[in-house]
C-alpha cells in the first residue's frame, strides 16, 4: 500500500482502508512501496515539522532482512555512520545510529520472504533519527546485503505490536504527543 490517498497511479491506497479518515488525514514519515509496517496519519499539521524538524532528534525503528549473513564487523560499521548516495549523485554520511543483529522475528516467521533454500539471510535492527533517501535500504547497500524486508515498527514510543495490516488504532492528542515525545 502507498503512504497517501490519492494517486495517478494503480496502487492501493489508505482510503481503501476500512476506516473513516477525517478530512484533511495526512501520513507522518511515509513508507516507500516495497517497505511496511508502522505509519502514524495525522490532521494536526505541526507534528511532521515537529517529529522530523525539529530541534530534537526522534527515533525510528526497523527490522530489516538482509540476503547473506551479517558478521560483526558489518554491523559495527553500519552503527557508526555510512556513505551513502543522495541527491543529483551528492553522498551523504548517515548519523550514528543502533544496529543489532537479532533472530528471525517470531511474529513474522511464517510470512517471511521466500527465498532458495540455500540461500543465507539475517534480520537487523536499525533504529535512527533520520530518514533520508531511502537510508535503510542504501545503508545495507552499502555493506554489500540486499535489503529483503523492511519494516518499521516504532517511533518513539509508538510500537507496532500485534497490529495486523491495514488495522487502524486512534489515539487521543495528547496521548498521541507524549508518545511521540512531542510538546504540543
Amino acid at each position: 500500500m502507498v503512504s497517501q490517498f490519492v494517486s495517478t497511479h494503480q496502487v492501493n491506497l489508505l482510503h481503501q482502508l476500512n476506516f473513516a479518515f477525517p478530512e484533511g488525514t495526512h501520513a507522518i514519515g511515509r513508507l516507500d512501496q516495497n517497505s511496511e509496517g508502522l505509519l502514524l496519519l495525522t490532521t494536526n499539521k505541526k507534528i511532521t515539522k515537529l517529529l522530523f524538524q525539529g530541534p530534537v532528534p526522534h527515533n525510528r525503528t526497523y527490522l530489516v532482512q538482509v540476503k547473506n549473513t551479517v558478521e560483526a564487523d558489518t554491523v559495527k560499521k553500519l552503527a557508526g555512520g555510512i556513505a551513502i548516495s543522495a541527491n543529483n549523485g551528492q553522498i551523504f554520511k548517515t548519523t550514528p545510529c543502533l544496529v543489532k543483529k537479532i533472530d528471525s522475528p517470531l511474529n513474522l516467521a511464517e510470512v517471511e520472504k521466500p527465498l532458495h533454500k540455500n540461500a543465507e539471510n539475517s534480520w537487523l535492527e536499525i533504529t535512527l533519527t533520520e530518514g533520508r533517501f531511502h537510508q535503510v535500504r542504501k545503508m545495507v547497500a552499502a555493506v554489500n546485503h540486499k535489503c529483503i524486508r523492511l519494516i518499521r515498527t516504532s517511533i518513539e514510543d509508538i510500537h507496532i505490536g500485534t497490529m495486523q495490516p491495514g488495522e487502524v488504532i486512534e489515539f487521543n492528542e495528547n496521548d498521541f504527543f507524549r508518545l511521540l515525545k512531542l510538546n504540543a
